[in-house]
Parts: structure tokens; sequence; C-alpha cells
């Protein structure tokens, strides 16, 4: 649940959602500026489309579709989605300057198809439900159950080493 963000207004409830916003956007553009620039347009585009929100939904899966769709209107935009996907399956990069177990980790998850990664971190990463998640990517919830049972399977895999 929001944590009574239903029950506030959307510009009330905004900045208790901003870390999470910033999270999911690290998330997906896996470069800082580039996320903030993310969170920045998520915040424009939520408070220009402000009388579209339904107070009694959930504000944090409203907020978290508009910041995955304005990602991918980007990446469309640049045309460069398979070229980013290669690169990252090639040279994963680590996120954070922590080593050991957090870094294989991180590569781990940045060798999972965008479409696993994005449900785990939905899900596991912000706390979402299932239902939520499967609003934000527009998916079935069968769909983003299975996305994560292939992910996690996956970094068993790569980060235990085992079937």
């Amino acid at each position: 649940m929001d944590s009574g963000t239903e029950s506030k207004s959307l510009r009330d409830s905004l900045p208790q959602i901003l870390p999470a916003l910033r999270s999911y956007a690290r998330a997906l553009c896996r470069d800082r500026s580039a996320a903030d620039d993310l969170v920045q347009e998520t915040v424009l585009r939520a408070l220009a489309a402000e009388t579209q929100w339904q107070p009694g939904t959930s504000l944090r899966a409203w907020l978290f579709t508009i910041q995955r769709n304005a990602w991918l209107a980007g990446m469309r935009r640049r045309g460069v989605e398979s070229r980013y996907m290669e690169q990252v399956a090639s040279n994963p990069v680590s996120l954070q300057p922590d080593h050991g177990a957090v870094r294989d980790l991180n590569a781990a998850l940045l060798a999972l198809p965008a479409s696993q990664r994005e449900a785990l971190t939905l899900v596991g990463g912000q706390g979402m439900s299932l239902a939520e998640a499967a609003a934000v990517c527009g998916v079935p919830i069968g769909t983003i159950k299975a996305r994560i049972s292939r992910g996690r399977a996956t970094l068993r895999r790569l980060v235990v080493g085992t079937e």
C-alpha cells in the first residue's frame, strides 16, 4: 500500500514518492544523470496531467507508469534500445562502488532481459504488489509472475551457479 498517499493530493504526496521514483529511474537508466532527468520528466508529466489521476487509486503506480512510459519514449526517440541492451549484455558496469556480492548481483541484474529486470525491480526493489507492477508494465499479473520467476532463476544461476 502507499502508506496513505491515496487520500492526499498529488502535490502533497509527490515528495514522499520521489526517492522511489529516483530508485526506479536508476534501475531503468543505469546512469545517475539520466535518472535524474527521467525523474524530472516524470514529475513534469504528472503535474501536467494532474487532473487525470484519480484519488483513491495508487498514486505510486500511476507515477511509475508515467516514468516507465517516459523512459520508453526516450529510448524510442533515440533509437538506441537494441544497441543499449547489447552494450549492457556485453559490458555490465557496476552502479555502486561496492565490492564482491553486490557487484556480482548488479552484474547479474544487468545481464537479465529488460522485462525480467523491471519486474524484479518493481516487486522486489520497490515493494510493489504484483497488481501494481502489472499495471505499471501494462501486462497481466501472470506475466509479471512469470517474469519474476524466470528472473530469479536466472539470477540464481548467474550469482550462485546453481540450476
